[in-house]
């Protein structure tokens, strides 16, 4: 499986995409919304993880801009924002889920496994 993570926050970026490499997955990272929109427009995708705060192009802008290319992969918004309108804005954007910062891992991976099933159609698609 491929996903792309776009989170500008270094630390954060690097902790996600080593703990998924672990898991056998190929991970592109980005860390503003340009290059992002740009991998994510490029390359095909099983996931993208995206942060709503990001410098150069906003994670909203970036989801609308997927959806409106035609891109269709699950898309899952890691973010601070809690309330429930960014909660509400970012799924009507096009997002399939939304979790908000400080996370466990094991809960971001539970919920990668549930849009990877979702997605392929698999009953039991899980990540080990």
């Amino acid at each position: 499986m491929r996903i792309l993570i776009i989170e500008d926050e270094h630390h954060l970026r690097q902790q996600i995409s080593e703990q998924l490499q672990k898991q056998n997955l190929t991970i592109d990272a980005a860390a503003d919304g340009k290059e992002g929109l740009y991998f994510g427009l490029e390359y095909a995708y099983d996931i993208a993880i995206i942060d709503l705060g990001l410098p150069k192009i906003s994670g909203i802008e970036v989801i609308q801009q997927l959806r409106s290319a035609g891109k269709d992969f699950p898309i899952l918004i890691l973010t601070a924002r809690g309330r429930w309108q960014d909660k509400v804005a970012g799924l009507e954007a096009g997002a399939d889920d939304y979790l908000v910062k400080p996370f466990h891992f094991e809960e971001l991976s539970a919920r990668i496994n549930a849009l990877a099933r979702r997605a392929s159609g698999w009953a039991n698609a899980v990540l080990r």
